[in-house]
């Protein structure tokens, strides 16, 4: 049996994996009624993935509303929550989430970055879609954004995993994950590890979708004044 991986050979195929899967961005859209949609799949680090997440966020950047699917997302790195999060918030003044290590037993505290490529998005709603396949890094999104008050959460409670972990490969096909340290929400004090995160409105992940899109239609309804939205989204609604 071949010896695992060496750290090289891991970075060279975790990197390949992200380019082909899109840095996690799955799709991004704009929907009738200028809502828009991304399909978030993993939560990449953005010294990686940062040019194509900055990419995502400017095709949305004009939307009345804004959809983030994270039904099928799986996690990734506490560093690209806080870069995904910082286009939710106005500036680089916000205490975005903390991981304290128990190796070191040093916490390491992450905040809003001050300034972004693109523009932020500011003042108009946003909803997370969430199932219970949604984990870690994703789970780590709707925790900050729920903490923030700058998100609704729709769908069911996350999985449940708040807790970063070390990589150990054993073959070039096996691996085990251990927890190496503890996320620590700065608003809550707490994290989601076992328990998950709630939703704001709880439905089946497979409902979550058309109850998070009538919600941003009837936003768009409230407040656009452009004759083409509001006719794509009395079209859309009906």
């Amino acid at each position: 049996m071949r010896e695992a991986l060496t750290e090289p050979e891991l970075e060279a195929a975790w990197r390949e994996q992200l380019r082909l899967t899109n840095y996690g961005i799955a799709r991004v859209e704009r929907l009738d009624g200028n809502v828009g949609l991304v399909d978030l799949r993993s939560v990449t680090d953005a010294a990686v993935g940062g040019r194509a997440i900055a990419a995502a966020m400017e095709l949305v950047s004009q939307a009345h509303a804004l959809i983030v699917d994270l039904r099928k997302n799986r996690g990734g790195a506490p560093d690209g929550a806080t870069f995904w999060t910082s286009y939710f918030v106005p500036d680089g003044e916000t205490h975005i989430h903390s991981v304290y290590s128990g190796a070191t037993g040093r916490t390491r505290q992450y905040w809003s970055h001050s300034w972004l490529p693109g523009e932020r998005y500011l003042d108009r709603p946003v909803y997370l879609l969430t199932s219970g396949t949604t984990f870690s890094g994703g789970e780590e999104i709707c925790d900050n954004l729920k903490a923030q008050g700058r998100a609704v959460l729709i769908g069911e409670t996350t999985r449940g995993g708040a807790h970063p972990t070390e990589v150990l490969p054993i073959t070039p096909t096996f691996e085990i994950t251990v927890p190496v340290a503890r996320s620590i929400n700065p608003v809550t004090g707490g994290n989601w590890e076992g328990v998950g995160v709630e939703p704001d409105v709880p439905v089946p992940a497979a409902e979550a979708f058309d109850v998070a899109y009538r919600q941003a239609l009837q936003h768009v309804l409230a407040t656009s004044t452009s004759p083409t939205v509001l006719a794509e989204a009395r079209s859309a609604l009906s």
